[in-house]
C-alpha cells in the first residue's frame, strides 16, 4: 500500500493477509521512495522464508518482488531477449492463477482503506502514520472478532 501526501513524498507500507484476504500484519511506514522489495527485506522477508521452509507456506506477491527468493511466488515476465514472443500456455496459466489468488489478498488493503477512510488521504508524519495504520489494523481485528 502506498500512502501519498499532496505535493510531498508518500509512504510505503507492506502488509500480509490471510488467503481469504483478511489483513493480519502491517509494517511501519517507509518513505515512498523505498522500493517494495527493499521495504519487505527490512520488515518481513525473513519471516516469509522461515514460513516457506518450515511450514511449507508460500507467499504470493506482485511482480515488483522479483528476486525476493524462495517461497515468494510472483508472475512470470517476458525475458528481455524474448520480448516479441508471447509466454507459453503453461506460464500464462500460472500467471492467471496467481493473479486470481492474489486478488483475494488485495482485499486486505481494500478492507483497511475502505473502512478507515483516513488511510486514503493521510498527511501525518511517517511515525504517526505507522501508529494510525497499526491502530486501524487492531480495530479491524476487533470489529471482525479476529483474535
Amino acid at each position: 500500500m502506498v500512502l501519498r501526501k499532496h505535493r510531498e513524498q508518500g509512504g510505503n507500507i507492506q502488509a500480509l493477509t490471510t488467503p481469504e484476504g483478511f489483513p493480519i500484519w502491517v509494517s511501519p511506514v517507509e518513505p515512498g521512495s523505498v522500493h517494495d522489495i527493499t521495504a519487505a527485506e527490512h520488515h518481513v522477508l525473513g519471516a516469509l522464508y522461515w514460513a516457506a521452509s518450515q511450514l511449507d507456506l508460500p507467499t504470493l506477491a506482485d511482480g515488483c518482488y522479483q528476486g525476493a527468493g524462495a517461497g515468494v511466488h510472483i508472475i512470470i515476465k517476458h525475458s528481455k531477449t524474448g520480448q516479441g514472443r508471447p509466454l507459453d500456455a503453461d506460464n500464462r496459466t500460472y500467471n492467471l492463477l496467481l493473479r486470481s489468488l492474489r486478488a483475494l489478498g488485495e482485499r486486505g488493503f481494500a478492507l483497511l482503506t475502505g473502512r478507515w477512510r483516513t488511510l486514503q488521504h493521510i498527511t501525518a508524519s511517517p511515525r504517526k502514520t505507522s501508529d494510525i495504520v497499526q491502530a486501524a489494523l487492531v480495530l479491524t481485528h476487533h470489529e471482525h472478532g479476529y483474535t
